[in-house]
């Protein structure tokens, strides 16, 4: 698959099915592809965890984690939380007066849905959860940046038609 194709094929899965877990080597290949991303002063201000197991099954109950309801069904989450920022990242970020941890974990996480895609994985970026909740899920002590949910989606749903912005709205040629 070529990247246009990974980016026309990934979307927020809403139904995912109970009956197919991810499997343990596209897992790793997605972890890999987060952790190769590129950040700020390489510093990755950020830990990534993989849940699976019963602890992805308290992750998937809503009463238990606040992660969508929709995400029932789901199997594998990766969680993000923060980490400590290195100094020359703290340093660079105070001189442009720009924090570079959001952009960091972003880059990070467009790396693993892309393989996942590429995986012929679906996924879910969450930024609505009970942080409180999740951390104790998965035994954090530091805040939860954003969960996301993998798996493969049911047969009945559909791949949806991507709504965007047009080029001309916002592509600007200098």
């Amino acid at each position: 698959m070529n990247f246009r194709d990974i980016c026309e094929k990934r979307q927020s899965c809403r139904s995912f099915d109970s009956s197919k877990t991810v499997e343990t080597e596209k897992l790793d290949s997605c972890l890999e592809a987060a952790r190769l991303a590129p950040s700020a002063y390489n510093s990755q201000p950020y830990r990534i965890w993989a849940v699976t197991g019963e602890k992805a099954k308290l992750m998937a109950d809503y009463e238990k984690s606040g992660v969508g309801k929709f995400c029932a069904d789901c199997s594998t989450y990766v969680v993000f939380t923060e980490d400590d920022y290195s100094d020359m990242a703290k340093a660079g970020a105070e001189a442009k007066g720009l924090d570079f941890r959001s952009i960091d974990l972003g880059i990070a996480v467009a790396y693993l849905t892309a393989e996942a895609a590429e995986k012929g994985l679906d996924s879910c970026i969450m930024a609505s959860f009970n942080d409180k909740r999740v951390r104790e899920i998965i035994g954090a002590d530091k805040r939860v940046l954003l969960v996301v949910a993998l798996g493969y989606r049911k047969s009945d749903d559909p791949q949806r038609i991507k709504k965007r912005k047009s080029s001309d709205e916002i592509i600007v040629r200098v």
